[in-house]
């Protein structure tokens, strides 16, 4: 390697596009809106009754698949 690429390394050892520092802070900021606004309590169960609902609704559609295979197997 020579010594322009050398200084070339280095000072892009640092760079970071643009892009990723303002990914950085609007995850700074979503976390810290969400840590006042929700207890973890409330998350947990949120997250927990959401997937309730899609169990749910998932097990009904198979219930409902397999009956009608059921019936139409049976005819």
């Amino acid at each position: 390697m020579c010594l322009y690429q050398a200084e070339a390394h280095v000072v892009n050892a640092g760079f970071k596009p643009r892009i990723m520092k303002d990914i950085r802070a609007y995850l700074s900021v979503l976390f810290v809106l969400l840590a006042v606004t929700l207890s973890s309590c409330e998350l947990v169960g949120d997250i927990f009754e959401a997937g309730m609902w899609t169990a749910v609704i998932i097990i009904v559609l198979i219930v409902l698949l397999v009956g009608w295979l059921f019936r139409k197997l049976r005819r």
